[in-house]
């Protein structure tokens, strides 16, 4: 065998290697290691953990409101984003682009942040209700806190995320099928419930599942609304417990966590269920359908669609902000009263808030970076791979992300509770934990991009060098890499901004020392002093409207799809 390929053959199993260590350590490791604390805790085979957790009942109460919010804010979600899905694609409405990148700005915005900026609306000392005078009396409950509120938020929230997938699904929409169907009488109406929507089933299948699991596995809406109303689910649970109980009771919110992570693999099986029920394929490459004419009614949907708008991302916003002003609890907002320590307060005098900048911005760019480098070998072989595990590597590395994020985290606290094997260090209780946990969960929001980067690239250039004797690791660095480091980058931003004011994980593996602006915003609130939490949650909102339009000034050097605000 000539030495060029020998060297070709020797690059390619070390760069193999490298990834199926990268998807071992992030991904196979952490499950493995939540499934050994549950039947062979301390290497003993016991169903104790198990049997204990059928018979808690206050489990099976978190598990009923799990199901409860998760498939009622589900349902919302689907119903509002398959909505707004048809009326921007399918019809002429004005303002599209505009409409795309309000609608899905709130998914960009940590959801606990979107909880505290609905409490600060509806809540009694609220500024915006006292500025319109219909304020309720200081001691009124909240509405928000209750079953009710929680799915609201929810729903609201991921109406987004299944409007993208329905989006892109009605994008392949075959034109032939509308046009055959106008030309025999049928009305808007009668061709979407008898053509758009059948063939849409599994892009809206795929987004319920996925809604279905992203609030199941939700901490931060049913934490800032669940916890005082004792209404309590699985994520909420494991918290209290862990909080209360520390590394005594791991098993116990192993089995929770494992719980959680049933409850979403069923949400998965069952989307999987419903699309192999029909054959859904699409055989057309034709363009997509004309828009429906709206006529008269152009301005009332339009009309409709900017009250949305103003309902899920104005009016939160203007509830934070307004709350970030003001001195103190119940006390009128106007503009003699209105402050801006609030914000000197945690930027310059509260220790912890700024340990939290610190800590998350280091987190956030670590993150992002390592992904980014990551994501171009492994995208490199889920994309242009030619073997058989292929479809196995892609399962390995989205299964952190699928899973909800507490599922993770209790995987890594129960990976690094003792020293590392080898090293003799332990980063338990550390900012390092965190770290290993973004990695594992956020690796693959940079492959995904990094995947279309690739599908939309000629491999013929890559070929040449090849044929020329260069060696796979010259022809990544050289020929690859500058091709897909614009989707990579763009992944690598969604982390940083995913990763920047991330709740779920950081709420259960910090520690003193270790705050992230998520925790500090949490204890603020748990605390009493929304105004500070207010004021943090606003400067993140800022840096992420930053970020987004920063990106959105490089969208034509990026593929197709990869910043999901940009239509």
């Amino acid at each position: 065998m000539p030495a060029a390929a020998r060297q070709g053959q020797g690059q390619q199993m070390a760069l193999t290697t490298m990834i199926l260590a990268l998807i071992v350590l992030f991904s196979l490791l952490p499950m493995l290691r939540l499934l050994q604390e549950i039947v062979l805790p301390g290497g003993t085979f016991s169903i104790d953990a198990i049997r204990d957790g059928l018979g808690d009942r206050t489990a099976w109460i978190a598990t009923r409101n799990s199901l409860v919010v998760g498939i009622g804010g589900g349902a919302l979600a689907v119903i509002l984003g398959t909505t707004v899905a048809l009326l921007v694609t399918l019809t002429d409405i004005r303002g599209t682009q505009m409409l795309v990148l309000c609608y899905v700005t709130p998914l960009m915005i940590a959801p606990q942040v979107i909880a505290l900026a609905w409490l600060q609306v509806f809540g009694p000392s609220s500024p915006l209700l006292h500025l319109l005078g219909i304020a309720p009396p200081i001691g009124t409950p909240n509405p928000l806190y209750s079953a009710g509120g929680i799915i609201l938020l929810l729903g609201l929230h991921y109406g987004p995320l299944v409007f993208l997938i329905v989006r892109a699904g009605l994008r392949k929409l075959p034109r032939e099928l509308v046009e055959a169907a106008q030309a025999g009488g049928a009305g808007p109406l009668k061709v979407v419930v008898t053509i758009v929507l059948p063939l849409m089933t599994p892009s809206i299948a795929g987004a319920a599942a996925l809604a279905f699991v992203s609030c199941v596995g939700n901490f931060g809406i049913p934490a800032f609304l669940g916890i005082p109303a004792n209404y309590t689910v699985l994520p909420t649970l494991i918290f209290r417990r862990l909080a209360g109980g520390g590394p005594e009771v791991l098993s116990d919110v192993a089995y929770l966590s494992v719980l959680i992570g049933i409850i979403a693999m069923a949400g998965i099986a069952a989307q999987d269920w419903v699309g192999k029920r029909r054959d859904f394929r699409i055989t057309t490459t034709s363009v997509p359908p004309e828009p429906y004419r709206l006529g008269r009614w152009r301005i009332v949907i339009g009309a409709l669609m900017w009250t949305l708008i103003v309902g899920v991302l104005v009016l939160p916003l203007v509830g934070l902000i307004l709350t970030s002003l003001v001195r103190g609890y119940g006390v009128v907002l106007t503009a003699a009263s209105a402050t801006l320590d609030n914000y000197r307060f945690i930027l310059t005098l509260h220790e912890a808030a700024r340990r939290a900048f610190v800590n998350s911005l280091m987190l956030a760019a670590t993150a992002a970076v390592f992904s980014v480098f990551a994501a171009i070998p492994v995208a490199y072989l889920i994309a242009w791979g030619r073997t058989r595990w292929v479809r196995w590597l892609n399962f390995a590395i989205e299964l952190p992300y699928a899973l909800p994020g507490v599922v993770l985290a209790i995987a890594a606290l129960l990976m690094f509770l003792k020293p590392i094997p080898l090293a003799g260090f332990s980063i338990y209780n550390t900012v390092w934990i965190i770290l290993f946990a973004y990695l594992a969960r956020f690796l693959v929001l940079a492959i995904r991009p990094t995947v279309n980067g690739y599908a939309q690239l000629d491999r013929a250039l890559e070929e040449a060098a090849e044929v020329a004797g260069a060696g796979l690791f010259t022809r990544l660095r050289t020929i690859i890499f500058p091709l897909v480091a614009p989707a990579a980058m763009a992944g690598g931003l969604l982390i940083f901004m995913t990763a920047l004011s991330e709740l779920t994980v950081s709420a259960l593996l910090w520690s003193s020392g270790s705050e992230t602006i998520g925790v500090v915003i949490f204890s603020f609130e748990q605390g009493g002093d929304s105004k500070y939490a207010a004021a943090l949650s606003v400067i993140v909102v800022a840096i992420t409207f930053l970020l987004m339009l920063s990106a959105t000034l490089f969208a034509k050097r990026l593929p197709e799809g990869v910043l999901p605000w940009k239509d």
